[in-house]
């Protein structure tokens, strides 16, 4: 399934035209509204169970203990003025005002208590009036004519219309208790109604959310997870190797489209796949037509060592011989051409065995190993002592690092170096030649200084060609060659060469070698090249 067809495939049903995100706001918009309503309702559960439990506790109790109260002391009144009557001790009086006292008190505390109930507080009233009409009209006068020294028997009509007076007002107080007890009644009915209530709504609302927090499980599992774990799935799959396994989108819009952009990248991948299988084919055959140059190559070197060298030596030997023998009959211009002749081919031999020195290099070594430079370098100064000391030549060196590379290869580059340094020098002072180091994080930069002729900055580039002399042939011998296989042996190594123009003291060439984890040196085998001078 290409990434355009995937793009443009409907996705069916509302659930799968909507984002995860939406789905998830939409889960925690409903669970939100869920627990919004079940705090709301239970608040009002509470709040209806609490008005109950108050109403019940702070008010009706109270005003029935109140009225309970307001009637014991009607009957504490009652019986300190027949006592009163019947003995005449003053000292009973003191319980029927302070039980007066108490009444008003009580009344009032009573009247608060049931501000909420207009039919209870009218009983109230109709008995706190009846209790002060008795007061007034016949506990008064029984205890003023006691005092004035009426006989008990002479006042026994009044404590009988008295009694019956005192009985109407405890009529009402009883009337009014019984009121009080429905109403109290009817509040412990209403206070176990809301509680009961508050427990049913807290249980259903414990069920709600745990049924909402199933179904968001589920709908979470079916719509996202499932959806991102057969994703996984077929991503592994792919991954594993199984490059031919399409990703059908399914779930929510966005995971759809990761589906459908995974499927296009799969595609990607698999015509990537192809295209370098085909270029894999292409360099397979490239290789093994490289391999067949290279033999031929291999095999033009071993002709060019050993078949073309021997003509030329029986060219060389032959007109040396014919010098020789026929020097008195050969005049100048013979001696001359003979001499041409064996110039020429021993020029021939240089250049072919500079040419096979060349070739050699990056194709013929093998010893690649950690090689110490202050080694390789002794060698190299060893192998051209007898030169520097002909010139006088003076060499200084830092501290050389190890590096990975082949011994053999920077021995010749450090003998090709000091080597030109000695043979350009300058006629009018003896050479000085200076190789310092500096170490940065990429790995080594060298540098070889010497006072010599120097190098015109305009052919910087130049001098590293195969076969480039800058003077005359006869004025210094070799080919030209060394600094271009200097050139390939640092390249082989992995770092640079150049000519520092700015120097202005003689010639200074620089160039880099890396740190042994990053030099790539390829295994090659073959015979070692001989040093060849510049």
């Amino acid at each position: 399934m290409s990434s355009a067809t995937t793009a443009g495939e409907p996705v069916s049903g509302r659930r799968a035209r909507m984002t995860t995100s939406r789905w998830l706001g939409i889960m925690m918009l409903t669970m939100t509204v869920l627990v919004l309503t079940g705090g709301a309702v239970g608040a009002a559960a509470l709040t209806h169970t609490a008005a109950a439990s108050n109403r019940l506790a702070d008010r009706i109790s109270p005003a029935r203990t109140a009225v309970g109260r307001l009637e014991s002391g009607l009957l504490e009144q009652v019986a300190a003025v027949r006592g009163y009557v019947i003995t005449g001790n003053p000292a009973v009086l003191r319980s029927y005002d302070d039980g007066v006292a108490a009444e008003r008190a009580t009344a009032d505390r009573a009247r608060a208590l049931l501000a909420d109930e207009p039919a209870a507080r009218r009983e109230l009233d109709a008995a706190v009036a009846l209790a002060d009409r008795w007061r007034a009209e016949f506990a008064t006068r029984l205890i003023a004519a006691r005092r004035a020294g009426t006989r008990p028997d002479q006042l026994a009509p009044v404590v009988e219309r008295s009694r019956l007076a005192f009985d109407a007002a405890r009529a009402v107080l009883t009337t009014l208790e019984a009121r009080l007890d429905r109403v109290q009644a009817i509040g412990r009915t209403d206070l176990d109604r809301a509680r009961a209530l508050r427990d049913t709504l807290f249980v259903a609302i414990l069920a709600a959310l745990l049924l909402s927090s199933i179904v968001i499980s589920v709908l979470v599992r079916t719509t996202m997870l499932r959806p991102l774990g057969r994703l996984s799935a077929s991503v592994r799959q792919v991954a594993g190797g199984d490059f031919d396994h399409r990703l059908h989108p399914e779930g929510p819009a966005d995971i759809a489209r990761l589906t459908t952009d995974v499927e296009a990248m799969r595609q990607r991948v698999v015509d990537a796949l192809m295209v370098s299988r085909r270029d894999r084919d292409t360099l397979e055959q490239q290789a093994a037509e490289l391999r067949r140059s290279n033999e031929d190559l291999e095999q033009f070197a071993y002709v060019a060592s050993h078949d073309l060298q021997e003509p030329l030596r029986k060219v060389a030997s032959f007109c040396q011989m014919l010098q020789r023998r026929y020097d008195d009959q050969l005049d100048d211009r013979g001696r001359q051409y003979i001499g041409y002749a064996v110039d020429g081919a021993t020029r021939m031999q240089d250049l072919i065995n500079d040419l096979l020195a060349f070739s050699r290099i990056g194709r013929v070594y093998s010893d690649d190993r950690e090689v110490d430079l202050a080694e390789v370098f002794a060698q190299a100064e060893s192998n051209l002592s007898g030169p520097i000391a002909e010139a006088d030549a003076e060499i200084s060196v830092d501290p050389l690092p190890v590096v990975h590379g082949d011994p053999t290869l920077l021995t010749m580059l450090w003998q090709n170096l000091l080597g030109n340094a000695v043979k350009f020098r300058s006629p009018d002072r003896a050479p000085r030649i200076r190789v310092t180091v500096a170490e940065d994080a990429a790995g080594w930069s060298f540098a070889v200084a010497d006072n010599g002729i120097g190098i015109d900055p305009r052919y910087a580039d130049k001098i590293f060609l195969i076969f480039q002399r800058l003077h005359p042939r006869g004025s210094y011998h070799g080919t030209g060659i060394g600094l271009a296989i200097c050139k390939k042996i640092v390249e082989y190594h992995g770092g640079t060469l150049r000519l520092d123009d700015g120097y202005a003291e003689g010639a200074r060439f620089v160039f880099t070698l890396p740190r042994p984890a990053s030099a790539v040196v390829p295994e090659q085998a073959g015979e070692r090249a001989p040093v060849v001078p510049a």
